[in-house]
């Protein structure tokens, strides 16, 4: 595996992260769309992205989707990681991430955005910390500061969280049950 790209002030930027938010198709999957025999549309996700955003949401940092496709697995997926923050069908990013931030009442600065693709670049070049995976479109990876080592569907966003959480001081925090050091919860 190779290694992430960080732009310089990358995790100055992630650290005033409050809001996570992150596009479904290449991103959180590999951006295959399954349609079954009966149309009913499948999508991959990996364990570890999952992981991640319950780890996120620990340190206080709420994550959300805004994806231009509509889709029941998003839904069900969303719902299992106790994603409250969904909006699908969105093809107006921008405009709709500008809203989610007066709900909020949060600044540019203190939200994120994962993305891979043409359709994102507008909201990657408003938020405070831009992401991408590292099989995205080559135009959208000199927009970020930080592109995962990992494709898309494949831990990306885990990769991703790992540095936003490391860089706001919340790792030791989230990850200390695991390390047997008992300060986690």
């Amino acid at each position: 595996m190779s290694e992430p790209r960080v732009r310089r002030g990358a995790a100055k930027k992630a650290a005033k992260v409050r809001l996570f938010l992150v596009d479904v198709d290449g991103v959180l999957t590999d951006g295959g769309i399954i349609h079954d025999g009966h149309g009913v549309e499948t999508k991959r996700f990996h364990v570890r992205d999952g992981h991640g955003i319950k780890m996120m949401q620990r340190a206080g940092i709420e994550v959300g989707i805004i994806t231009g496709r509509t889709s029941e697995a998003v839904r069900i997926r969303a719902e299992e990681l106790g994603i409250s923050l969904v909006r699908q069908g969105i093809f107006e990013k921008s405009a709709e991430w500008r809203k989610i931030l007066g709900e909020k009442g949060l600044s540019p600065e203190e939200s994120a955005y994962v993305g891979d693709d043409i359709v994102d670049i507008s909201l990657l070049r408003q938020v405070g910390f831009a992401a991408a995976v590292a099989d995205a479109e080559e135009y959208v990876l000199s927009e970020v500061d930080f592109v995962s080592s990992r494709r898309g569907g494949h831990g990306a966003v885990r990769e991703i969280i790992e540095f936003v959480l490391n860089s706001c001081g919340a790792w030791d925090k989230v990850s200390a049950k695991y390390f047997g050091t008992g300060e986690g919860g």
